[in-house]
This record gives C-alpha cells, structure tokens and sequence, in this order.
C-alpha cells in the first residue's frame, strides 16, 4: 500500500489514509456548492477529474464545471476531465455487472497515474442503483468490495446519494460501506464503518434468510 503524500482538502478537511467517501446531500445545488473547491483545487494543481453523472443532468453538470471557473473544453480536449454517462460505467450493456465496475475504477485510477496525473479525483452519482436494471440489488455488495480495490490509491472517490431519493434503511447501509462520510456539508471518519469482510459476510446471510423465506411461503 502507497504512503498517501498526496495531501487532499475537502469540506474544511486534510483527507487521510482512506479515501472512499459517500457524500449525502439533500439536492443537486448543495451538492455541487459543497463539492466546488474540492472539483475546483483538483483542476487547478493538474489533477484527473474522472464524473460520472446521471445523463439527464450530463450538460447541466458541464455548465456547472464552467461556473465554478473550469475552461471544461479546454480540459475535456486535454484528457483531464472526462464526464461519463451512466451507460458509460455503471450500466454498461444496460446491466450493473460489479466485477465489470470494479475492473473500470481500477482501470481509471491507473491511467491517470500512466497519463501523469499526480491524483485522480473521482465523483460518481449513484442514482442509477434506482433504476430497474439488472444487477443494481448488488449495489452494496458493489460499495463493500471497494474498500479491497481503494487502499491500493492515494486518489479520492467520491459517491454522491441523494437523500431525497433513496430510502433510510438503503442510507443506513450505504453508510456502513464508507470510511469516510459527508453529511450536512461536513466530513468526517465514520464510525459506522463495517470492514469489507465482514459486511460481506452479513449480506450472504441476509440473502440466505430471504432465500429460506422465500421458500418457506
């Protein structure tokens, strides 16, 4: 595991070690008011940004970067922003396939790394896990299997819920699959982390239990 000497500010914070961070915001404006800084130093100190985002809301986005002082074309020309729809990532061949998933992030954080990046500043908005598709029931299993593939980087990635949207009970677990949570516009470590193995372990025996329910009716 790399030491992380790549000191990064976000909502008044020096990020440490872990930087697999669920950031829960309440609409779209707090989001990007509360991530502006962190989007904005990325760019500015030569950083990858790598989005992706909901594409109903790909070019309201694109305009947002610009408002917030990025020249988004120059930086798109130049490979140091790249802005994928969902099609793009998460539901590839109009599936959530998590291994697939799994294998793009590592892709992306070691490119950037290739490229000359000195960080790759990675923001996903996580809606699509609302959509009925294939495969989105493994969103959490999805999160937990992050925190094996993040410590190998030094590069934060951020994963943006909307509160307005998701459910208390798919919050609570979100949650638990983060080190690090951004809630109210600050962030913290969070105590209510659930180390990968473990969590992993807990979701086999929640489908077992469904599974004998199931069964049993």
């Amino acid at each position: 595991m790399k030491d992380h000497e790549h000191s990064v500010q976000f909502a008044g914070c020096a990020l440490g070690r872990e930087r697999h961070i669920c950031a829960f915001f309440n609409s779209i404006d707090e989001e990007h008011r509360v991530l502006r800084s962190f989007i904005k130093e990325g760019f500015d100190r030569g950083e990858k940004a790598f989005h992706i985002v909901d594409p109903g809301l790909r070019e309201e986005h694109l305009h947002r970067l610009a408002d917030a002082g990025v020249d988004v074309d120059q930086a798109m020309s130049a490979g140091q922003l790249e802005v994928r729809r969902w099609q793009d990532a998460y539901l590839r061949e109009d599936h959530f396939d998590q291994d697939a998933m799994l294998a793009l992030i590592e892709e992306v954080l070691q490119s950037g790394t290739t490229d000359g990046y000195p960080l790759t500043r990675l923001l996903a908005h996580m809606e699509w896990a609302l959509l009925d598709k294939p495969g989105v029931e493994d969103l959490l299993e999805y999160e937990t299997r992050l925190n094996y593939v993040l410590p190998k980087y030094e590069d934060p990635v951020i994963c943006s819920y909307d509160l307005s949207k998701h459910g208390a009970s798919v919050v609570m677990d979100i949650l638990r699959t983060h080190p690090v949570v951004l809630v109210g516009g600050v962030m913290q470590e969070n105590p209510f982390f659930v180390p990968p193995d473990q969590f992993l372990l807990e979701i086999r025996e929640r489908r077992a239990a469904r599974a004998s329910a199931s069964l049993n009716n």
